[in-house]
């Protein structure tokens, strides 16, 4: 240090920790090209050939590579960017790369080696005991019927309580019983929707399957309620009541989920069982006196019509209170189709679903997804002769074996 007997005199300084600033730098994404070479070798006096072995391929005389469409996926279903802005952001890039060309990659990229993965992760979805269903609504452009008509993408979760969670989509053209009848086929336990009736109805027909109801129905129809009034009028209102003795059950649930399944089950019956059989005393006890057609009405009489199936998880430790984790599960989706609007053809929603389905599972297991779909796309095309899928346990997204790279950084 210059100056220091001028700055501190004769007796001079000493060294302290230096002062530590930290701010985030930026780089922008690039994309580079690459060039492998494969020796091809030939006898002298034969016309045998021999090829050295080289990466396999996504598609043969395609310049796609893993690298690139795991940023496109990355992209559009983590971060809801539509294929038009993608097109924008390769031109700023100075590369010539349509909207056309990157869809074509991606269906075919889902079609070809994800598909593989999302079949084996059905199949590992029924090893669990407790499902969570939703659906919604999709417009698909050209699929044969009349401009406008509704398509439905539904989305099929493993319980809560489960350390690996598995997130499955699947696209149907309709909201009829013969889509949950069919994926719901091979699968023994409990699933937990919102109360939609077709769901009850493949309940009466088996009798390894039991459906349970969603609390976060009753409460969201008596909070449309609460807020219809006027506030003077709100506490102390039939809603208001309902409302607090909602939470006291979610509160009462709430304390015990770290707890072992066992004695979670035992406190459901001593704290919680009170808690829910005086709601629906309470609901009994007004049923005649409010309208079915008001909004409190509408909770109530949705609450008595669910009762069974909202008693549920009195008797089973590993059923969740409400349906909220396949809500957002869902949710990217739902995000995205705001910004895409439709999807133009039943190839690409199969397409979406089962690359939905593999982004959401690596999400939910803590897996950087851009990491994750690259190093899927560069492992299962070497594995296409396989006479099983059993490879696929090694991909499986809380796996040993998958690279640090793939994992978040906690």
């Amino acid at each position: 240090m210059q100056g220091s007997i001028s700055e501190f005199g004769e007796e001079g300084y000493k060294r302290l920790p230096d002062e530590i600033i930290k701010h985030y730098y930026f780089v922008p994404a690039r994309v580079g090209f690459e060039e492998i070479r494969v020796g091809v070798y030939s006898g002298k006096k034969s016309e045998r050939m021999v090829k050295a072995k080289c990466p396999a391929y996504l598609m043969r005389n395609s310049l796609v590579s893993p690298s690139l469409e795991a940023g496109i996926i990355n992209a559009k279903y983590t971060n809801a960017v539509p294929f038009y802005r993608i097109e924008k952001q390769f031109e700023s890039d100075g590369l010539d790369i349509s909207r056309q060309e990157v869809a074509r990659w991606t269906i075919a990229c889902a079609e070809r080696y994800l598909s593989v993965l999302y079949d084996h992760l059905n199949k590992r979805m029924y090893d669990y005991h407790i499902l969570h269903a939703d659906e919604t609504p999709l417009l698909v452009n050209k699929d044969g019927r009349p401009a406008g008509s509704k398509s439905y993408m539904w989305v099929y979760r493993t319980g809560q309580f489960y350390e690996h969670p598995i997130i499955l989509y699947e696209y149907q053209r309709t909201r009829n019983a013969s889509h949950p009848r069919g994926f719901l086929k091979d699968f023994s336990g409990v699933c937990l929707t919102d109360g939609y009736q077709v769901y009850h109805t493949i309940e009466k027909e088996r009798e390894d399957l039991k459906i349970a109801g969603c609390y976060a129905q009753v409460r969201r129809r008596y909070d449309e309620a609460l807020k219809a009034m006027p506030m003077s009028a709100r506490k102390g209102s039939l809603a208001y009541k309902a409302l607090a003795m909602i939470q006291a059950i979610y509160n009462a649930d709430n304390a015990l989920k770290d707890l072992p399944p066992d004695e979670r089950l035992i406190k459901r019956q001593t704290a919680v069982r009170p808690l829910v059989e005086a709601y629906f005393a309470w609901c009994h006890q007004h049923s005649n006196n409010v309208s079915s057609k008001g909004k409190t009405g509408n909770g109530i009489s949705y609450s008595l019509n669910q009762e069974r199936y909202l008693k549920v998880f009195l008797e089973d430790p590993d059923v969740p209170l409400d349906n909220n984790s396949a809500e957002r599960s869902i949710r990217s989706f739902c995000i995205g189709k705001k910004n895409f609007v439709m999807i133009d053809t039943v190839s690409g929603a199969k397409a979406s679903a089962i690359i939905y389905s593999l982004v959401e599972t690596a999400k939910a297991n803590n897996l950087n997804v851009y990491e994750y779909i690259k190093y899927l796309l560069a492992e299962i095309p070497e594995h296409m002769d396989d006479t099983n899928t059993e490879f696929c346990e090694k991909l499986l997204p809380w796996s040993d074996s998958l690279p640090t790279e793939c994992k978040k950084k906690m």
